[in-house]
């Protein structure tokens, strides 16, 4: 009697730490493929108000903290025929204008990022968009679904032609003077 208790004991036991290791497999995939659940947008930033509202007030608030120096700083690259602003023409935030300053222009899901897309196709840090010998050129780092230039994929640092479409994930733009 106590051997046929003690070997359902030991087989219950065994289930339970199997199914717990199925959990946890399920789990780490579950928070791989889906990332961090992103937290809802204040008001003032959500994509209704953004179009129905005049494009300046929002604008600055993508740029954050760098906002004040790059606005001031197209002057030189606008001389050599540099784009100066980017204009989200497709996406949540459509009709969306971003001056555009002499740094490095950051773009994803991230709260760090100075452009922030809230879409399940965008990687937490996707693309990066640069100055570099007076032309604006954008690197995908190495997001899940790619950046697309006029409907191809970038898969090194490119430069982008002012007016081409750049897409990530659901949402375009357009670099303009």
């Amino acid at each position: 009697m106590t051997s046929e208790l003690t070997l359902f004991a030991l087989r219950f036991a065994f289930l339970a730490v199997l199914w717990l290791f199925v959990f946890a497999v399920v789990f780490a995939l579950r928070s791989d493929l889906f990332g961090q659940r992103a937290r809802k947008m204040p008001t003032d930033q959500q994509p209704g108000r953004a179009s129905s509202a005049a494009a300046a007030p929002p604008a600055p608030r993508p740029v954050s903290t760098p906002a004040p120096a790059q606005q001031r700083a197209p002057v030189a690259p606008s001389s050599d025929g540099a784009a100066t602003r980017l204009v989200i023409t497709k996406g949540a935030k459509a009709g969306l204008e971003m001056p555009l300053g002499d740094g490095p222009l950051t773009i994803g899901r991230s709260q760090e990022s100075n452009l922030v897309i809230r879409d399940d196709y965008t990687s937490t840090h996707h693309a990066r968009l640069m100055l570099w010998n007076g032309r604006w050129v954008v690197q995908d780092l190495d997001s899940t679904n790619g950046t697309f230039l006029a409907d191809e994929r970038v898969t090194v640092p490119t430069p982008v032609p002012t007016g081409a479409t750049v897409t990530i994930g659901q949402t375009s733009f357009e670099l303009r003077r």
